[in-house]
């Protein structure tokens, strides 16, 4: 069965205190393009992650998003502890070289808002590093978020496929409605040719020559050829369609043959029903290439 091209899918996975959130969006697109914002701790991966959602995905327009929600406890800056025994060293000495008054710094809270104060006690130095568990654990969670985005697409897909075989029955019943117009147009023709030698006075002609010409007018607007192999890009659309995933583009092509064959009976059709009837084939028909697009 066909799928779409739009989807998403989400994941979440938990490692030594971080959240892990793996988010994937599509749209329909004639090729793969992929977009992606991933967390610095990850970037090292990009090209393994983009490979992996050309595998999976195939083609669309692909929003990926990889980024980390942290414990707060977990976050909360770190005091460097040895710059600031550093610092608070350094002042005592300075203060007994200078001969300073410290007696209004002699309360532990006073020093610590001084040494608080300080360059480089408030800060963040560690880098962070990934190893191999943490990476597998990264990984599950990509593919659980790209699974459900394949389980949207699938979803959106078999929509798309009850549209299509609505609209292909609605055109194959259309089609159907012009044999008894067709039939009557030339009975039609007959009678208009015949109609208008006779109020023509004294005019005399070849009775055979002008069943001769009318069965040649009548034979090029004839549209039976174009009926059978409407009807054989029908099915042809229909068996594709079932064929399974990956069959977008070959829709879109089988469609565009099934407009040639609408507009040429259109073109041949001198009767306003028939045409009215082709007015709601193409009708039908361009609802089918508007939804074809998103097909992957």
């Amino acid at each position: 069965m066909i799928q779409s091209m739009t989807g998403y899918g989400q994941s979440m996975a938990e490692y030594k205190g971080k959240k892990i959130h793996a988010e994937v969006k599509s749209l329909n697109s004639k090729a793969m393009d992929i977009s992606t914002r991933i967390a610095p701790i990850y970037r090292e991966k990009e090209i393994d992650i983009r490979s992996l959602l050309t595998t999976k995905l195939e083609r669309g327009k692909v929003d990926f998003t990889l980024w980390i929600e942290k414990d707060e406890s977990l976050s909360a800056t770190p005091i460097n502890t040895a710059i600031a025994a550093e610092y608070y060293k350094q002042m005592r000495e300075l203060s007994r070289e200078l001969d300073l008054d410290t007696s209004g710094l002699q309360q532990a809270h006073e020093w610590m808002k001084v040494l608080m104060r300080m360059p480089d006690v408030m800060s963040r130095n560690e880098v962070e590093v990934m190893d191999d568990d943490e990476w597998a654990v990264v990984q599950t969670t990509i593919n659980e978020a790209i699974d459900r985005l394949i389980d949207f697409r699938r979803q959106e897909g078999e929509a798309l496929a009850r549209k299509f075989d609505e609209k292909i029955a609605n055109i194959t019943s259309l089609l159907n409605s012009i044999e008894p117009y067709e039939k009557e147009r030339v009975e039609r023709i007959r009678q208009r040719i015949t109609a208008g030698l006779s109020s023509i006075p004294e005019v005399e002609y070849d009775r055979n020559r002008l069943e001769q010409e009318m069965i040649y007018y009548i034979e090029k607007l004839d549209i039976s050829e174009e009926k059978q192999r409407l009807r054989n890009h029908l099915k042809y659309f229909v068996d594709t369609m079932h064929e399974g995933h990956g069959q977008g583009k070959k829709l879109g092509f089988i469609a565009q043959e099934m407009g040639r064959e609408i507009n040429t009976t259109g073109s041949k059709s001198n009767q306003a029903e028939m045409q009215n009837i082709v007015v709601k084939m193409k009708d039908e028909l361009e609802q089918i290439k508007e939804q074809v697009l998103n097909v992957l």
